[in-house]
């Protein structure tokens, strides 16, 4: 069976909005003369959304696909459009929350080759947000939404709802749908070169209550990470060595500074004993944040392995620092700012040494690093 559109909505004890939705895109559709089918994929809800469905199917062309094994809306949306037969994928919630009468406007820019993806936004001119919307949740939206601006090159890359032509649908292999912004991912690994949006009005549910929680937020910070090392995988992977390292710099200072007051050790080795306390620390946190997609090294080879090539950095980190305090008058009355210059200059050798030599990619990662890795994350089963 061929139809023009195929129309994705992901389901959970949604059995309220299911008539009301699939009334909504049946009446904008066929008032456009636009051949389509609604298929909603079901986690397995058991509240009568089965029936709901089988009797809108006498009179509107509407399926349900019902998963028994598998949870999450990101999965859901992917197997959906999986089994979708029209040339073009609308994807949209169910809690009337997207305004079905704003698809044909979206199919037209698409056929039109105007753009090959489009977002029903939020921000862009003649968009607006439920007036019922508190400050709180408007200002968490705004912060989710600037977090993945530099991924995508529009203004709501945020919006559960989109379209694009199903032939443009990015391997699924290379996805990794973790918690409820398949959009974005599918914009930031998909091979889309034109983007657009079309205003819409988002409205609160007003049946069922809110999926989201601070379980999905967590997964969304997730997510938009595992992005980030996709789209800017060696910065990705530089501004989290430097972040960890700015943690292991804490480590490393409280232990300085213990060892001379607690301990009365002179300062000089002071400085090389609290490197110790602060390398273990930055290893440990970079195998689990920073590193985290790249081989798995057994502990009691790879820390000597990280403790051994951070010593190149720290030679220059304690030679800068010893130099300093020894022979520049204003370091020699200001040992932590000789600590900082001396902290600065190591990270960039610690760095690559860790990235090429302690923290090796796998041997199919070498070519398509990111996408491999996070295919294997075991976060898409």
């Amino acid at each position: 069976m061929y139809c023009k559109v195929s129309v994705v909505i992901p389901t959970y004890k949604e059995v309220k909005n299911i008539p009301h939705i699939t009334r909504a895109v049946s009446d904008a559709l066929t008032a456009a003369a636009i051949d389509f089918e609604i298929i909603f994929v079901d986690d397995n809800s058991a509240d009568g959304s089965e029936t709901a469905v089988e009797q809108l199917a006498t009179s509107i062309p509407v399926r349900i696909i019902v998963r028994k094994n598998e949870r999450g809306l990101s999965t859901a949306v992917v197997c959906g459009i999986e089994q979708a037969v029209g040339e073009f994928v609308v994807v949209m919630d169910a809690d009337l929350s997207h305004p079905a009468e704003r698809i044909p406007e979206m199919i037209d820019k698409l056929e039109s080759g105007q753009n090959d993806f489009i977002v029903g936004s939020r921000y862009v001119k003649g968009g607006s947000l439920d007036e019922n919307w508190g400050f709180f949740r408007r200002f968490n939206s705004l912060v989710a939404t600037w977090l993945a601006l530099p991924l995508a090159h529009i203004s709501d890359p945020m919006s559960g709802f989109f379209a694009f032509r199903k032939s443009n649908m990015p391997e699924t292999h290379r996805l990794s749908p973790i918690g409820y912004k398949i959009g974005l991912e599918l914009v930031v690994k998909g091979e889309f070169k034109q983007p657009g949006e079309v205003a819409i009005h988002f409205i609160d549910r007003q049946y069922g209550e809110s999926k989201l929680s601070w379980q999905e937020q967590v997964k969304y910070l997730r997510h938009l990470r595992r992005l980030y090392q996709f789209r800017f995988p060696f910065l990705s992977e530089f501004f989290q060595f430097a972040f960890v390292g700015a943690t292991g710099f804490i480590i490393d200072l409280s232990l300085y500074l213990a060892f001379q007051s607690l301990f009365g050790i002179q300062h000089i080795f002071a400085r090389g004993m609290s490197f110790w306390g602060a390398a273990s620390w930055n290893w440990a946190w970079n195998r689990l944040l920073t590193f985290s997609n790249r081989k798995k090294t057994r502990k009691r080879i790879q820390w000597p392995a990280f403790v051994l090539t951070s010593l190149v950095g720290f030679a220059f980190n304690w030679g800068t620092y010893v130099v300093l305090t020894e022979y520049v008058p204003f370091f020699q009355a200001h040992h932590v700012y000789a600590l900082m210059v001396g902290v600065l200059i190591g990270l960039g050798l610690n760095f690559t040494f860790a990235r090429l030599l302690v923290f090796r990619p796998f041997e199919d990662q070498i070519h398509d690093e990111d996408s491999q890795a996070w295919s294997r994350s075991g976060d898409n089963k």
